[in-house]
């Protein structure tokens, strides 16, 4: 994987056996304790809070802890990426654990993965997996010229012998002792050869038994009179010493005592080295050699082996023509091909958790409060505000001064601590923030430009001359709130002024958004000044202009002002609402109420009544697919906003239920099932990936929910009865 596609942040997590331990590579981060089912859960959370894209697990009954390797599922129930666990021994007569064990991995795993087609069955038929899930990629093998065994044999003294090969842990199941019991047959015929046992004993094997297997086969040789025939390489041999191992062998040998068995790795790369092959009958020889590719004998029979191997090192030609059949079967294996076919599984995997997201168990379980609103927590607004204004970004809950700041940011903030202060007057901690963000923002406008800069470092320095036309929309929005509602005379004085300056710009404006944004503030600032008509004729400007552009747009199926639906989506159908309100403009209201229960139906996933609302990465083309992720939290708060602002005008309950419907997707009642509010830090997270909340809590998301929150809290004082005078429209 690491050749074929780069090796950043590509890193392994092995499993270190009791008593244990090993000399790694750089690649391994953290280990595995065996027995130890902590360290399964915090390997997960630190695969978790790294951010990674994706788990393979190679599963094996022995190598987790717990009964049947129980253990491990403490650490895929955890996970918040999707997880592709590839399958070393697929049983088809499980004991319970066993079964159970591996009916929750097949659950919680995004694909499967095994090595034989027999394999493939084994799942489908005893263990319900459904064929879709399941990719069937053969054990890869390196990718070897094809060469002379002569070539390698004077590395092990063996040149002018014929040399019989098995390789790989021993463990008493690979049935080495039927090699060893025909030896004396073959050496009859054949006695310039040598037999090379080659591999360390398994490690649960000798921790449990020693080396009394090795010991046994050595008795064994000696008993047959074959001692000196018989080479052990008692030690786990390097890639480059296999090779030249393999490379060595006339004929390989797998001699294995039972047939359930879907893989074998040792046999897949003397496959790979074009070795004429003799083997018993297990399930993975039977499919991988069937085709020539090499010969099958029953389990347990030293005469069928000693006739095989005599057959094939008296001809040849026979011998090398089923070399060459083993070695070109294997060309669509080489490790090059695994690695790119495993790649296609990861990327089916991420494709699959996209269209179908799931929770992670822990999430599943946790207690939601999803029908109440949360006590109003300013913390993280505070901790993300400097001296200079709020800063973009974070790192988790931690501000990411590298970053910088944004005019977009600090016109929010200004926002909300102006309505913060406008209902809790006798708080002057939001008072002093709000200073703060309008003095950013006096700051941000160029007066030669009559714009707004935008990006602005941590050093001061003003990253652009000119920001873009959105900024300056939210700018004037906020101005035009601290107009209409703030509650010092100050702050309202030095926001009308710069409100003057700004205003002209936003009429040679083309983004539709940076109409809607602007059309919110100017109607804020006339809920302070009704009587000025230059801002009420700016207003309706900007509000018909969204309307011409809704009604060369819209179709029957597609009710949009535009061809696609983006960000912020909402808060054009709001700003019609809110200018057709106040210029008694009937179309304006129709078009408002219509787009957005549309676009309500859109953002509606029936299948599991759910808030979804149109993803980042790629958004929704009229005639295309919809991007379901990534959902910021911006969509969220701006369809609160309208739905709220349409219920002010109407009192339907409709409109109040889609906004619960909407918020409460920051509390948890999302694809994830995921709180995106950290009721602990007072902030937002800042999206939703199919598989992962992003932990950051930036200033858009945290601003997001806290104005999402203040206007929810404001519907529970009754207005409707009040509507026509006291209607805010601020939001």
């Amino acid at each position: 994987m690491a050749k074929e596609f780069g090796s950043e942040r590509l890193f392994a997590i092995p499993v270190n056996d009791p008593d244990s331990s090993y000399q790694y590579p750089d690649r391994v981060r953290i280990e595995l304790e065996q027995e130890d089912c902590s360290s399964y859960e915090r390997a997960a959370e630190f695969l978790n809070f790294n951010g990674n894209d994706l788990v393979c697990m190679q599963h094996e009954y022995g190598i987790f802890g717990g009964v049947a390797g129980s253990h491990v599922l403490a650490l895929i129930r955890k996970l918040k990426m999707p997880l592709v666990t590839t399958l070393h021994t697929v049983l088809r007569d499980p004991d319970s654990n066993q079964r159970a064990v591996l009916d929750e991995i097949s659950h919680l795993s995004d694909r499967l993965i095994v090595m034989s087609e027999h394999a493939a069955i084994l799942l489908r038929e005893v263990y319900g997996v459904p064929d879709e899930k399941i990719d069937v990629i053969p054990h890869g093998v390196p990718d070897l010229p094809f060469m002379d065994p002569n070539y390698f044999k004077d590395l092990f003294g063996t040149q002018g012998k014929s040399v019989l090969l098995t390789f790989g842990l021993l463990s008493p199941n690979k049935g080495i002792e039927t090699v060893i019991r025909a030896l004396p047959a073959i050496l009859a015929k054949h006695p310039d050869l040598v037999y090379i046992i080659s591999g360390a004993t398994h490690p649960h094997i000798r921790r449990r038994e020693g080396e009394r297997y090795r010991e046994e086969l050595q008795a064994l040789a000696a008993e047959c009179g074959v001692s000196s025939q018989v080479i052990f390489n008692n030690r786990f041999v390097s890639n480059e010493e296999m090779i030249e191992h393999v490379g060595a062998a006339d004929i390989y040998i797998t001699p294995y005592r039972q047939e359930a068995q879907v893989v074998s790795g040792t046999l897949a790369i003397a496959l790979g080295a074009g070795k004429a092959i003799i083997s018993t009958p297990y399930w993975h020889a039977k499919e991988i050699l069937a085709g020539g590719r090499g010969v099958l004998v029953p389990f347990d029979d030293p005469d069928s082996i000693a006739n095989a191997a005599i057959t094939l090192l008296d001809n040849d030609a026979e011998r090398h023509a089923m070399r060459k059949r083993a070695y070109l079967h294997s060309r669509s294996t080489t490790w090059q091909k695994t690695a790119q076919a495993y790649m296609a599984s990861f990327q089916r995997a991420r494709i699959e958790r996209m269209l179908r997201p799931r929770a992670a168990l822990q999430d599943i379980f946790a207690p939601k409060a999803t029908d109440t609103l949360p006590p109003l927590n300013t913390a993280h607004l505070v901790s993300m505000t400097d001296d200079t204004g709020m800063l973009q970004h974070a790192i988790f809950s931690l501000p990411n001064s590298l970053e910088g700041y944004t005019t977009d940011d600090n016109a929010r903030a200004l926002v909300i601590t102006t309505l913060l202060a406008e209902s809790t007057p006798q708080s002057h901690e939001h008072l002093a923030l709000s200073h703060r963000y309008l003095a950013f923002l006096w700051f941000a406008f160029h007066e030669k430009t009559g714009r707004f800069r935008n990006f602005l470092s941590y050093a001061r320095a003003w990253q652009e001359d000119v920001g873009s036309e959105d900024s300056h929309g939210r700018a004037l929005w906020a101005l035009g709130t601290v107009i209409g509602h703030s509650i010092d005379p100050g702050l309202r004085g030095a926001a009308g002024r710069l409100f003057e300056a700004a205003v002209p710009a936003t009429l040679t404006f083309s983004s539709p958004r940076a109409w809607a944004f602007s059309i919110l503030g100017m109607q804020a600032y006339l809920d302070w000044f009704p009587g000025d008509r230059v801002i009420q004729s700016a207003c309706n400007l900007l509000a018909n202009r969204l309307l011409e552009i809704y009604e060369r747009s819209h179709s029957a199926t597609w009710r949009w002002f535009e061809q696609s639906l983006s960000y912020s989506n909402a808060r054009l159908s709001q700003a019609l609402l809110v200018a057709g309100w106040r210029s008694d403009n009937k179309r304006m209201i129709e078009v408002g109420y219509e787009s957005l229960y549309w676009l309500m139906s859109v953002q509606h996933h029936q299948e599991d009544d759910l808030f979804v609302p149109i993803g980042s990465r790629g958004f929704f083309t009229q005639g295309g697919e919809k991007a379901r992720f990534d959902q910021q939290p911006v969509e969220a708060c701006a369809t609160i906003s309208a739905c709220l602002q349409a219920f002010r005008l109407t009192a339907e309950q409709h409109w109040l239920d889609e906004a619960w419907f909407a918020f409460r997707w920051f509390l948890g009642e999302n694809d994830l099932q995921v709180p995106l509010y950290d009721a602990t830090t007072g902030g937002c997270r800042d999206g939703l990936h199919p598989d992962r909340v992003n932990e950051n809590q930036g200033a858009e998301s945290t601003l997001s929910f806290l104005m999402a929150l203040i206007e929810m809290r404001s519907i529970e004082i009754p207005i409707a009865e009040n509507m026509s005078t006291e209607m805010s429209v601020s939001l």
